[in-house]
């Protein structure tokens, strides 16, 4: 069984940096895209940032240059990296995993596997 859990969430001023992790277990995923979404209360679910088996990136709008998504294959790991973090980036973090391989997607429906997701707050 597919397992994916996330950690690095935490309360950090504005300004400052987190670094989400994302471990899978229960399969390998060196081939699939994996992907960060995170839900703001009262908000529907946002993408984030995504990364493909080649290392190709997919960023949200609103990330502009502040985040960054990697991966290491051999940890079965997925990384988010982020920086001059606002008060609007709190949120639940989610991480994703497609079922597929060779695809990069950003809407939800793209990925078939979610961690059960780490708050990040950023104070004011």
């Amino acid at each position: 069984q597919v397992q994916l859990v996330e950690s690095g969430g935490g309360l950090v001023q504005a300004g400052g940096s987190l670094r989400l992790s994302c471990a899978a277990s229960g399969g390998t995923f060196s081939r699939n895209a994996m992907g960060w979404f995170r839900q703001a209360p009262g908000k529907e679910r946002e993408f984030v940032a995504a990364i493909a088996w080649n290392d190709r990136t997919l960023y949200g709008d609103f990330v502009k240059g502040r985040f960054t998504i990697s991966r290491d294959n051999a940890k079965n790991t997925v990384y988010l990296q982020m920086n001059s973090l606002k008060p609007e980036d709190t949120a639940v973090y989610y991480c994703a995993a497609d079922g597929a391989p060779y695809g990069l997607g950003s809407t939800a429906t793209s990925y078939d596997h979610w961690g059960q997701g780490t708050q990040v707050t950023v104070s004011s």
